[in-house]
């Protein structure tokens, strides 16, 4: 995407400093994390080294300012906005020593009004962090009633904090709760009007596809101006007259005998450049033409729950995704898009972007497109109870939902958005919700409802799941078994020990999750590890393998399967053949169900740091023996 004439990149050239100790200062980039800044000055040890894990603890329970300055020639004309695309999260930003504005949300894109508060000259912002973790104690405490949380999370209480829910742990991920800006950090000048998003829709039809595109600006004054989209050699416009605050206008263009779009595995993956302009200022993008659909229709059966993408019903084939690192700073485009390239690989044709992580960078999704790797997104909740009875935390996700519906809308790898990850059975997890099920169901419709308010109201052209497993819209009940309607997690076989057939019991529409552990391989376990923890019933083994009972649950499934290794180094290995026969147990069996079945992703793709986990990427990007199994059971 371009630039805008009048933007000034503000990446380079900070420092963090934090009020515990007056001589602690450090650069930090941008994009990065307070911790990944402190681990390259030197000043604290690897988290993912043994069990340093909890040495890092005071770096998120502190409070931390994060400070650059920058010259401006003049400031008498236009507007100035101050654009964080993402602060992790609670933070006060100051310029110029005066307040500019507060940061609620990780998810949100921050655009500060500082017209009146810069000056010609020397400018200086200062992002104070508060710390999250503290943060989210204090909301816990002052809640109306309790708001239970998963007790994979060691930092607890995220829940009430539009923030990575992962990191404050989870059973394959370690809590180190990061902090830091996670996108550009920018002066935006303009005149009357700002370009703040742009929407697309796309509606195929008789052999052409029409593109809705919608522009969101934001009025600082009256004006009236002329809205731009130019696509295949054409040019479309249409007229906003806008008064003071948000605004939209709508501009159609049409394309005729369009070049699609495809999946990887089922055709070419074509773009069209497209440039939208308003107020003076252009953003260029790269967008692929597809048309998708969700089939839930009844059956004899129940109802389907299969996807198809231009007219055509596929089979979609792939794995979960988590963030890419837990150290935010390390998920570069070039480490991410080796873990992309391999999804693909191993013939896979869709991720499904998990409700405990985040949205990620607009490269991300600029990847997927280029490698026709679809994309199943839930919205950011997992596995918790949310405080969606307080009205300021629902009005966050209100716009977090509306602007990132907005941002990932002219990705063509964009096939469904979900509510959540687990959170109807979260309702039968916590003492409290199953002592008062109908308080908790009330507090979960409102935050449900908002979400599809949201997709309703954008109306991108994107089918919408309230929850995932589910078995449809406004059903509360047990998703989790119902293999008949809707998508199904089926986690009988590695939660509850059974043996790899079982896998055969069920026939469901479509998996979204099922999994089973491996060990990683001795490669990356002597990166954690000192010689003498290299034992399977170590501290250190222990404590990077963060699913209760998981290191005796792939013993137990070596001597089930496999004679008894006599090594350690045999037991990893055994570890990852056990992994992949199960695997290809699966999705073998349900792939041979088509078209009863139309999909599986598997739990998961990746690990955010080295440990023992359901992954068939094990930290670093190396395949487990599960990734190269994929090749063969997930034939193109």
């Amino acid at each position: 995407m371009a630039n805008a004439a009048g933007t000034i990149i503000l990446n380079d050239g900070w420092t963090a400093a934090t009020s515990e100790d007056a001589d602690l200062t450090v650069g930090l980039k941008v994009p990065g994390d307070v911790h990944s800044a402190l681990l390259a000055a030197g000043k604290v040890e690897d988290p993912y080294w043994r069990d340093n894990e909890t040495l890092t603890d005071w770096v998120h329970r502190s409070v931390w300012t994060a400070k650059r300055s920058f010259n401006l020639d003049r400031v008498e004309d236009g507007h100035f906005t101050l654009r964080f695309e993402s602060i992790d999260c609670l933070a006060e930003v100051r310029v110029n020593g005066a307040p500019a504005g507060q940061s609620e949300s990780q998810f949100l894109r921050y655009d500060f009004d500082v017209t009146d508060l810069l000056r010609e000259g020397e400018n200086v912002i200062e992002v104070v962090f508060l710390s999250n973790s503290l943060a989210a104690e204090r909301r816990a405490e002052n809640s109306d009633f309790p708001m239970p949380y998963s007790k994979n999370s060691r930092i607890g209480h995220l829940n009430f904090l539009r923030k990575t829910q992962c990191h404050g742990g989870w059973d394959w991920g370690i809590a180190l709760c990061p902090l830091g800006f996670y996108g550009d950090i920018a002066v935006v000048r303009t005149a009357s009007i700002r370009l703040d998003d742009v929407a697309i829709r796309q509606r195929h039809e008789d052999g052409a596809v029409e593109l809705d595109v919608t522009l969101h600006a934001f009025a600082f004054a009256p004006a009236v101006d002329e809205a731009t989209v130019e696509i295949d050699g054409h040019k479309a416009t249409a007229t906003l007259h806008a008064f003071p605050g948000e605004n939209r206008v709508t501009v159609t263009a049409r394309v005729e005998n369009p070049r699609l779009w495809w999946p990887f595995g089922h055709g070419e993956q074509a773009f069209y450049e497209l440039s939208v302009s308003l107020g003076g200022e252009t953003r260029d993008f790269r967008i692929g033409l597809r048309d998708v659909e969700l089939l839930t229709d009844a059956d004899e059966i129940g109802n389907r729950f299969a996807f198809k993408v231009n007219g055509r019903e596929i089979f979609m084939k792939g794995a979960n995704w988590i963030p890419g690192d837990a150290l935010p700073e390390r998920a570069t485009p070039d480490q991410v898009r080796d873990l992309l390239q391999s999804a693909v690989d191993a013939n896979m044709n869709m991720i499904r972007i998990w409700g405990g992580g985040q949205y990620e960078a607009d490269w991300f999704y600029e990847l997927c497109d280029e490698l026709g790797l679809m994309i199943w997104h839930d919205f950011m909740f997992a596995c918790n109870l949310y405080p969606a009875h307080e009205r300021h935390w629902l009005d966050l996700v209100r716009k977090e939902a509306r602007q990132q519906l907005r941002r990932l809308s002219r990705f063509a790898s964009m096939a469904l958005w979900c509510g959540d990850n687990e959170l109807v059975g979260a309702l039968t997890w916590y003492k409290e919700s199953l002592e008062n099920r109908d308080r908790y169901l009330a507090v979960y419709d409102r935050l449900n409802h908002a979400l599809e308010e949201a997709v309703e109201d954008e109306d991108l052209g994107l089918p919408f799941r309230p929850s995932s497993p589910s078995v449809g819209r406004l059903d509360f009940g047990d998703g989790w078994h119902v293999d008949t309607s809707g998508d199904m997690h089926f986690w009988d076989v590695w939660h509850s020990a059974k043996d790899f057939e079982h896998y055969r019991s069920v026939r469901p529409r479509f998996c979204s999750e099922f999994g089973f552990q491996s060990f990683p391989s001795m490669r990356v376990i002597e990166s954690f590890t000192a010689e003498e923890d290299r034992n399977v019933s170590s501290t250190v083994m222990d404590v990077h393998q963060r699913n209760e009972g998981g290191n005796s649950r792939i013993v137990e499934t070596i001597a089930r399967y496999f004679r008894f290794p006599d090594r350690f180094e045999d037991m990893v290995y055994l570890s990852q053949v056990g992994q992949g026969l199960a695997m290809k147990t699966a999705i073998e069996f349900w792939r041979s169900n088509r078209p009863r079945t139309m999909g599986t992703l598997f739990w998961q793709l990746n690990d955010t740091w080295p440990v023992a986990s359901w992954s068939s990427l094990e930290y670093g990007g190396g395949w487990k023996a599960t990734q190269y199994l994929a090749r063969r059971f997930l034939p193109i």
